[in-house]
């Protein structure tokens, strides 16, 4: 696994949102798709975003790992200032606290394998040829992607290329991950043997997890669920704008290939 170094544990939330907006231009409008929106998550805690295609959710994602910045409202990661940090402060970050599992950022360069795909991020960390293939391969195997690791990325269709996303995430074990839309793999089956392997990377990092969906099955076993749409993030209660509390997970032990 990762060889980058881990942060000391933080008091407080994990990634907190404070009345957190975000709106788009429009022509002469603004279409808003995020109202000001406050909320707390944990180490450990998952969280599951339920919404309607084009309903913010893809948005909400990206603002929580800091590839976009709300027009208003604060976001703080490990108590650090999202929006106030320097870009490269918020894309180291993103390399080694915060995996985004996202179909629309696939983008293998040409010929490049997928074990060397998964690998980059520890070589960018110093890792040599050897060792980050060697950690790309183990948890290629427990995504159950070894069969195709040695196969060019730019071939795989789309529920393999999920796997490998999920893997190249989760391969610096990362304390927060984010995964936008696995809905997007069209089989019935693999969705099925994929939302658990969601969870179980999450529990094996002891990481937050936020899964944003349109399909319930992705989300119906996390801890908690919100609902988005019209710009508002609900909480099971219709109280807007707020993520109830609820107990952290505790990791069942390290990255170990499962039966799914």
């Amino acid at each position: 696994m990762s060889s980058a170094p881990r942060s000391a544990a933080v008091a407080g939330p994990l990634l907190a949102f404070e009345r957190v907006g975000k709106s788009y231009p429009d022509g002469r409008q603004r279409i808003v798709v995020l109202k000001p929106t406050s909320f707390e998550l944990h180490r450990g805690e998952h969280m599951g975003v339920l919404g309607p295609p084009r309903a913010g959710k893809s948005t909400l994602l990206r603002l929580a790992a800091g590839v976009e910045l709300p027009d208003e409202g604060r976001i703080e990661f490990e108590g650090r200032d999202m929006v106030r940090a320097p870009a490269v402060e918020r894309e180291r970050l993103l390399r080694h606290g915060i995996g985004l599992v996202a179909s629309d950022d696939w983008r293998p360069a040409k010929g490049e394998r997928v074990v060397d795909l998964v690998a980059l991020p520890l070589l960018s960390d110093g890792a040599t040829l050897h060792e980050a293939r060697r950690s790309a391969r183990r948890i290629l195997n427990w995504a159950g992607a070894t069969d195709y690791a040695d196969d060019p990325a730019a071939a795989l269709a789309i529920g393999e290329r999920f796997r490998v996303m999920l893997a190249r995430a989760l391969v610096r074990e990362p304390r927060l991950l984010l995964v936008d839309e696995p809905a997007v793999v069209p089989s019935f089956t693999e969705r099925a043997e994929l939302y658990p392997l969601l969870r179980a990377g999450a529990r094996a990092c002891n990481a937050a997890l936020v899964v944003a969906s349109v399909d319930g099955e992705a989300t119906k076993t996390l801890d908690t669920l919100v609902s988005i749409g019209y710009g508002e993030l609900t909480a099971d209660d219709g109280e807007r704008g707020v993520v109830l509390p609820f107990p952290p997970q505790r990791p069942p032990g390290g990255l170990e290939r499962s039966g799914s």
